[in-house]
């Protein structure tokens, strides 16, 4: 009996080990230029220079492992300017992520403070909007997909799809850059996430909370029939730093040296 205990305990630091080795290795995204939706003067190219992103979101298990070290980001302690009271509240307890939660589904429940905290701490950062933008424009095959019908459709079935925060990372396609669950499994978020201010304030109005995207959000949109990329807007646009949300979690970046 001592000895399966063992065995036990050896095998879930075994599996654990495995799960954080998998899910911490990173690409290099290379160098390139792409017109973003919003963003740009005149349609111009933004440049997007050499950077390495994880190959799949941060899982409830690698987040555990950083809330031991860091209890101050524990759903407990953490202070209210930082996490609103939605933080990991999908989560049994401060130190524990409970039986329905998979290890290695994506932490969700996150705030960007915590999310920003997590990657330092990796010494690594969050992403770019644009280098997020720039990574999740590619399908398996092309670096820009972004008119190829089926895969717009592809993301907007996702849209459609409900839970899809309770799976395992990785099991959405490969894309070209060699990362995962770009689109597919949760939101993430990116540094400067509220850097294209879509609100009352950038129709030149006097609202600036309300109405944070609506149609008068089109206005200097360079893809009109982009309707996948206007939800992600839409969406930052509608998020504070200390948001969570059951579907926003998270990856890293790092600059290539």
């Amino acid at each position: 009996m001592l000895k399966r205990s063992l065995y036990m305990s050896l095998f879930s630091i075994f599996i654990a080990a495995s799960l954080w080795a998998q899910n911490s290795k990173m690409v290099l995204v290379k160098k390139g230029a792409f017109v973003p939706l919003y963003g740009t003067v005149d349609k111009k190219p933004v440049t997007v220079n050499e950077f390495q992103l994880d190959i799949y979101p941060v899982t409830n298990a690698q987040f555990l492992d950083f809330i031991k070290k860091n209890p101050e980001f524990s759903k407990s302690k953490i202070k209210g300017i930082f996490a609103d009271k939605s933080y990991l509240s999908h989560w049994e307890s401060d130190f524990s992520y409970g039986t329905n939660n998979l290890s290695n589904a994506p932490v969700t429940n996150v705030s960007w403070f915590a999310a920003k905290k997590y990657c330092e701490c990796q010494g690594k950062r969050l992403p770019t909007l644009d280098e997020w933008e720039y990574t999740a424009m590619a399908d398996e095959k092309r670096t820009d997909a972004r008119t190829k019908e089926s895969y717009t459709k592809y993301i907007l079935s996702w849209y459609e799809k409900s839970k899809t925060y309770a799976n395992p990372v990785g099991k959405t396609f490969k894309n070209y850059w060699g990362v995962y669950d770009m689109h597919g499994l949760v939101w993430e978020w990116t540094s400067d996430f509220n850097s294209i201010f879509l609100s009352g304030e950038s129709r030149k109005d006097k609202d600036t909370d309300k109405n944070l995207f609506c149609g008068s959000g089109s206005v200097n949109a360079t893809d009109l029939m982009n309707y996948a990329a206007f939800m992600r807007y839409a969406f930052r646009g509608s998020l504070k730093a200390k948001y969570t949300t059951r579907n926003l979690g998270f990856r890293c970046a790092k600059d290539f040296k």
